[in-house]
């Protein structure tokens, strides 16, 4: 029986329905459709979606957001499903009164595929409609049967551009590392004890399980960017539903109301976590639901401006490994990306073409003096829209928001390129800079004051090597080193290849520094005494050498590894991943070391971190199978030195440094 008829034949009566997904706000209430997710199937649409729904489908009233397949419960009634993975295992949830909730759902038309394709007369093939603000358009929609998005169907391919980067480091990197190690074991067991599973399949992994921690605030949650070394994770390991689903809900979250004090951000702003809540509709009833935060809830109320960048990543992430590029293709998905892009690309005062951010908006999400454009940001968005500019489905639509891509991605890699590198060379040109130049030639543009130069940075770059720095503004350079922030330009080639060696050079060179007793430190060195005072706000969980503030977090290990991988550099993230393997076990996987050289386990760190177990076994798979890891990172991209925008402009006043700067690029 195909999916068509297995509608037709159900007993049960589908009407099709427009219905906004914005909460209708009325004298000060939320009113909200609620969808059982057994029974009912929900077609994901930006901004608005179809529903089909029972007639018993009622709205209810909650004084909270909740949003997804939410699914009605009796307890006299019986459901025959089972659940489709590995990881949907029957989940008790103890109710008031008595009841129980058990999670096992599956559906015969759980995957509602929305990809644009031929043959609209098919049978199998359905005419819906999608609302979008006030204009109505017509969409088809196929409705498919399952199918394993990760099998042998579909060989895998690779980019020549990448694997030309591994280098001669490959053929001798599997040696250094053990396999099925007791280590390893212990770490897949609980990475699958932290899966979250919502109407019977998985959607995420929690942020931390740790069984001792009576108070986990947030860390119940499935946060964006924690889930990604987990994603990845389950990707090379051939398990890829996860992922999908992952990247579907979070999807359909996109398009919820986001408000703070009477202000609601721009469309195309993803979550920074959700959580999967089960509440009360009637006396015997219970529905499962998804509760999003965007920020709202979030200490100083911060939007995160990574989840987003992160969210193409990982749909990048999920094409190339499995791949099965289907996802991409879907209207839905391609909507939901055109909205983060929109809301990136957004025109505004500022005169860089770097991304301007409130301070927190990212991995470092308290007040660390970051605000402005830094580093981390600018290598997660530059790496986005590389990705982007390979999934967008390139039409009359969207060839103006591809050509935008272009230009903004020429811009950033020149503007990081030149500004952000320091190394011995280019301290010393900064120590001699003048300053109050007013002139379209000036060689300071930004006005730094050499004065600005710390004490600590003359001895510390070394001879061979240099890095990127954290942040730069009008008067103000960052000399912080951020290792995110290096670690993704080397991996999205946002430095030169040159740029990108020192940067690793600079890592081996100053690894007592930057690794020590555990990887990696977040940022160094750690802001001191009245520094620490004016930037923090004394923030008592950033005091030096803990958390944000010079902490070390096992989770960089991951993309260490695939930044050594690149740049064919494996006997560095052997030499990292095992101090790691000495202690990570031992200590219970916390969420971040404190001292100095990372000695001692963080004094508020959680334990049984998700992210620090998925970001060492995602270290190990990369090294042990560095030709698929080749799929995750960019090689140089030439065509984009070819396309300068100053060159677009009639204005005899531009002035452009960037075939000094191309001349630089293979040297």
């Amino acid at each position: 029986m195909n999916a068509m008829n297995f509608i037709i034949n159900s007993t049960m009566k589908l009407p099709s329905t427009l219905l906004n997904l914005r909460n209708a706000l009325f004298l000060g209430s939320r009113h909200r459709f609620n969808l059982p997710c057994c029974e009912d199937k929900l077609f994901y649409k930006s901004k608005a979606s179809l529903l089909n729904f029972s007639k018993n489908s009622q709205f209810h009233d909650y004084p909270s957001r909740f949003v997804g397949f939410q699914r009605v419960i009796n307890n006299a009634q019986k459901f025959n499903c089972l659940p489709s993975s590995v990881f949907a295992r029957p989940r008790a949830v103890p109710m008031p009164n008595g009841f129980s909730v058990q999670a096992v759902v599956a559906s015969k038309v759980r995957d509602l595929s929305t990809s644009v394709e031929t043959g609209i007369n098919d049978k199998n093939f359905e005419r819906i409609h999608v609302q979008n603000g006030i204009n109505v358009k017509t969409l088809v929609e196929r409705i498919d049967t399952d199918k394993n998005l990760v099998g042998g169907e579909n060989p895998l391919t690779e980019d020549g551009n990448n694997v030309k980067n591994i280098g001669e480091g490959l053929g001798n990197g599997k040696n250094g590392v053990s396999i099925d190690s007791a280590i390893e074991k212990e770490a897949w067991d609980l990475l699958r004890d932290s899966v979250v599973s919502y109407c019977g399949f998985p959607v995420g992994t929690v942020a931390a399980n740790d069984p001792g921690d009576k108070q986990p605030l947030n860390y119940d949650q499935v946060f964006i960017r924690d889930f990604v070394p987990s994603a990845l994770a389950f990707l090379l390991k051939g398990e890829g539903e996860i992922v999908k689903n992952f990247l579907l809900h979070t999807l359909q979250l996109q398009s919820w109301e986001k408000t703070v004090d009477c202000y609601s951000p721009g469309q195309g702003l993803m979550p920074a976590s959700f959580k999967v809540r089960t509440v009360p509709i009637d006396d015997n009833k219970f529905e499962e639901v998804l509760d999003p935060d965007f920020g709202e809830s979030a200490i100083g109320r911060v939007a995160p401006v990574d989840s987003g960048l992160w969210w193409i990543i990982l749909l990048r992430a999920y094409g190339k490994i499995t791949g099965d590029y289907s996802l991409q293709e879907r209207v839905d998905v391609q909507t939901g990306m055109k909205l983060i892009l929109n809301l990136c690309l957004a025109d505004g005062f500022d005169m860089f073409p770097s991304l301007l951010v409130t301070d927190g908006s990212c991995m470092i999400d308290r007040r660390m003096g970051i605000h402005g454009h830094p580093l981390e940001i600018q290598a997660l968005f530059y790496a986005a829209l590389r990705s982007s500019r390979e999934i967008l489905s390139v039409n009359e639509g969207s060839k103006n928001l591809v050509r935008t891509i272009n230009n903004r991605l020429n811009a950033l890699s020149f503007h990081i390129r030149e500004y952000y590198w320091v190394d011995m060379k280019k301290i010393n040109e900064i120590y001699r800079y003048k300053t109050e130049e007013y002139s379209m030639d000036a060689t300071n543009k930004f006005n730094i004051y050499p004065e600005q130069i710390p004490s600590w940075l003359m001895d510390w770059v070394p001879e061979e090597g240099g890095y990127l720095i954290g942040n730069l503004q009008p008067a103000h350079m960052d000399f912080r080193f951020f290792t995110l922030g290096n670690l993704w330009s080397i991996v999205s080639s946002l430095g030169t290849p040159k740029q990108n060696e020192g940067i690793l050079n600079l890592i081996e060179n100053k690894w007592d520094d930057i690794v020590g007793h555990m990887p990696l430190k977040i940022c160094y060195p750690a802001v001191e005494n009245e520094e620490w005072r004016i930037i923090t706000g004394s923030d008592p969980k950033n005091t030096p050498w803990s958390y944000h503030n010079g902490g070390s977090w096992p989770t960089l290990l991951w993309q260490f590894t695939l930044a050594c991988v690149k740049m064919g550099r494996l006997e560095l993230a052997q030499k990292a991943i095992a101090l790691a393997e000495k202690r990570l076990s031992r200590d219970h996987w916390p969420e971040y070391y404190d001292t100095r050289s990372g000695k001692f386990i963080g004094k508020q760190s959680r334990l049984y971190q998700t992210w620090t177990i998925a970001g060492f076994l995602t270290s190990k798979m990369m090294v042990e199978n560095p030709e698929m890891s080749s799929l995750l990172f960019w090689g140089e991209d030439y065509e984009l030195l070819e396309i300068c925008v100053c060159a677009l402009s009639k204005s005899g006043r531009v002035k452009c440094s960037r075939g000094a700067a191309k001349s630089q690029i293979l040297v």
